[in-house]
């Protein structure tokens, strides 16, 4: 869960909370995002500055995780960028083709950075999408242990 950044943190810990709100954003789905804009108050006046449009991107991968890179395959994004009355430049990239979602997510990243309803945000809307993504992928994992095959080598198996 995110918490409220100390005054006196580092200069990259704000890059890594928006790292961190702008992953649970383009996680979200549409309607959760305006239902949670829609209940602290709804969007702010802006303007969009770029898109929402959608095109592709070469996704990469490793094998095993750690050797040479090589393309797996491409992926449709979707991006938008827009600047609220106050000023503040929101961004969003998100996978797939869902352009509300891109333009909601763009919105709730400028309105994350503006100092009067940042703290705000993070709190209202942040952390309970950010728990109920962390619960969606519990399940998930859940789920998934319990098809998990135990093999033991004979070896093992012998009272010898």
């Amino acid at each position: 869960m995110l918490d409220a950044m100390p005054a006196d943190t580092p200069e990259e810990a704000p890059q890594d909370a928006r790292r961190r709100w702008m992953s649970v954003l383009a996680r979200a789905a549409a309607d959760e995002l305006e239902t949670s804009l829609a209940a602290t108050g709804g969007a702010p006046l802006y303007q969009r500055l770029r898109g929402p449009e959608s095109g592709l991107v070469m996704v990469r991968g490793r094998a095993g995780g750690g050797g040479a890179a090589f393309n797996l395959g491409e992926m449709t994004v979707t991006r938008c960028t827009v600047r609220t009355e106050t000023g503040q430049v929101g961004h969003a990239y998100i996978a797939g083709r869902d352009t509300r979602q891109a333009e909601l997510a763009a919105v709730l990243d400028a309105l994350l950075q503006d100092p009067a309803r940042g703290d705000a945000l993070r709190t209202s809307v942040i952390a309970p999408l950010a728990a109920e993504q962390a619960a969606r992928r519990a399940k998930v994992a859940q789920k998934a242990a319990a098809t998990k095959v135990q093999f033991f080598a004979m070896r093992n198996m012998r009272t010898s």
